[in-house]
């Protein structure tokens, strides 16, 4: 091993609305910002019990990735126990589909435009 992940940092216009977004879908806490990898006060981090740090940089001349083109550069998994109901609550959040459903996912845009999917376990 050459060393351990720490997080996984999100580009996007406004961080903290961001971050809110994900505290919203995922739980946790946000932090911002948080010291030991800020980049500024444009930044943001949420904390969970579970699961991966997410981090959030507010960039200025954010442009969100285009979902299927060959430059996507990642995609998101959030596990849930019921997909339509879920699927409900993420269009409340602002989330925009990205893709019908396929068996137990579906694909959406989070308000920056990252691609994240609700999978069933």
């Amino acid at each position: 091993m050459i060393g351990q992940l720490r997080c996984v940092v999100l580009d996007c216009p406004d961080a903290r609305e961001l971050a809110e977004f994900y505290r919203r879908l995922v739980g946790g806490e946000i932090e911002s910002p948080d010291p030991r990898w800020a980049v500024g006060e444009g930044s943001a981090v949420l904390r969970g019990e579970n699961g991966p740090v997410l981090a959030f940089q507010g960039v200025a001349d954010h442009h969100p990735p285009v979902w299927g083109a060959p430059e996507q550069q990642f995609l998101l998994d959030v596990r849930v126990d019921d997909l339509a109901a879920a699927h409900e609550a993420v269009l409340a959040l602002g989330a925009v589909p990205l893709a019908g459903e396929t068996g137990d996912a579906r694909v959406y845009a989070d308000p920056a435009g990252h691609p994240f999917r609700l999978v069933r376990p």
